[in-house]
């Protein structure tokens, strides 16, 4: 993978910190068509809203009057999936402007994509794909991160995704390639936990040690859910119920880490209501048990 030649990333000692005064927004709910009608029932249920960004890009005007009802009762994080940080030939600046004009509507005080890519030599590949854990994929996805910058001043934070296979040349471990892109974007981590404990169960691996591994200093928000298993994998559908070991790994980052707000996702065999709202009232008490909002 050859970084980008129209950019190269900045030195870490010049990168951003996380604002110290980014807001503790508390327990969200990744938000969901089928689940539109119960949070405006419920609006207890959920502090914030995580959305998802691609859906209101040149939105219809039903989508503009849904993201504008959203954005009047709840505070609304941008979410993206096919901005392609880890793309080794730049960025699509179409897609890049498309972004920065829903987070210029918004005034959102973070937005989050992944540290993956999703298109590689103008080829759209459909899902998010993990880079390779080298040096040249980090400055790659520095240098991704510095042009995105000089479009986009609110604060960016970055998801950890799941893989099924380790890619050849791995220089260091997946723990240390997150840390090394953080250290050389100075992003905030999206961590999703439940992404953590199903690549270190597919891998045999231990989550808490994981844990270690990484700065949870740059820990902005998580992410939470429910998988299943399938031939013996664990696969992230988001489909089924907070199980123990996730609540377990979630406890202990909220210890450990300065969290502003959680988010359960849910998108495959939606339970009633009642039941995300009582995942959500369960994060947010771990949330207070641990001084992380009120």
């Amino acid at each position: 993978m050859l970084s980008p030649s129209s950019a190269s990333p900045a030195s870490s000692a010049s990168l951003p910190l996380i604002p110290s005064h980014l807001p503790a927004l508390g327990v969200g709910l990744g938000f969901r068509e089928p689940f539109r009608s119960d949070l405006f029932l419920h609006p207890e249920a959920a502090d914030f809203l995580e959305i998802t960004a691609d859906h209101y890009f040149d939105p219809t005007p039903e989508k503009a009057a849904e993201l504008d009802l959203l954005a009047e009762h709840f505070t609304l994080i941008p979410h993206g999936l096919n901005l392609s940080l880890g793309s080794a030939d730049g960025l699509d600046d179409a897609y890049l402007e498309n972004f920065a004009r829903l987070i210029e509507r918004l005034d959102p005080p973070w937005w989050s994509e992944h540290i993956a890519f999703t298109r590689a030599g103008g080829v759209e590949i459909g899902h998010l794909t993990p880079l390779p854990f080298t040096r040249e994929a980090v400055e790659a996805f520095a240098a991704n991160v510095a042009h995105v910058r000089r479009r986009i001043a609110t604060p960016l934070i970055i998801e950890n995704i799941t893989f099924s296979v380790h890619l050849p040349g791995a220089e260091m471990t997946e723990a240390g390639f997150v840390s090394a892109v953080l250290a050389a974007t100075g992003c905030g981590l999206l961590l999703d936990v439940t992404n953590l404990h199903t690549n270190c169960v597919n891998h045999r691996t231990d989550p808490h040690a994981a844990l270690d591994q990484l700065p949870l200093d740059r820990v902005v928000q998580l992410h939470f859910t429910g998988g299943h298993v399938h031939r013996g994998e664990l696969i992230d559908s988001h489909s089924q119920p907070t199980p123990p070991a996730i609540w377990d790994l979630l406890e202990h980052v909220l210890h450990r880490a300065p969290v502003r707000g959680v988010i359960l996702e849910r998108d495959e065999n939606l339970p009633p209501f009642a039941e995300l709202a009582a995942e959500l009232t369960r994060a947010r008490d771990l949330g207070r048990r641990h001084h992380r909002w009120a």
